[in-house]
């Protein structure tokens, strides 16, 4: 095992990450903004406020994206497990 294989499995590790993360974080972040427009527009500074369309947003995104989710996880899984087998 060298260095160049170590970092072939940090680099697609890494990027699995994102690839599954990327989704809930971007459509949470614009969430959060709009919600913290609308509070600065109305003057209304109730920090419950953007937790629950945050959670309901979350929410759907994971039953919309799951099995997506779930078969980069199972790609990944895969890989790794090829990886073994070559290097043993």
């Amino acid at each position: 095992m060298n260095i160049s294989f170590v970092m072939e499995i940090m680099q697609s590790a890494a990027m699995t990450a994102i690839k599954i993360a990327a989704p809930i974080l971007l459509l949470s972040l614009t969430i959060g903004l709009l919600i913290a427009v609308f509070q600065a527009a109305t003057q209304i500074h109730e920090q419950t406020l953007t937790f629950v369309p945050k959670l309901l947003v979350t929410a759907l995104v994971l039953i919309m994206l799951g099995p997506w989710m779930m078969e980069v996880m199972s790609d990944f899984a895969l890989h790794i497990f090829d990886l073994m087998l070559t290097v043993y």
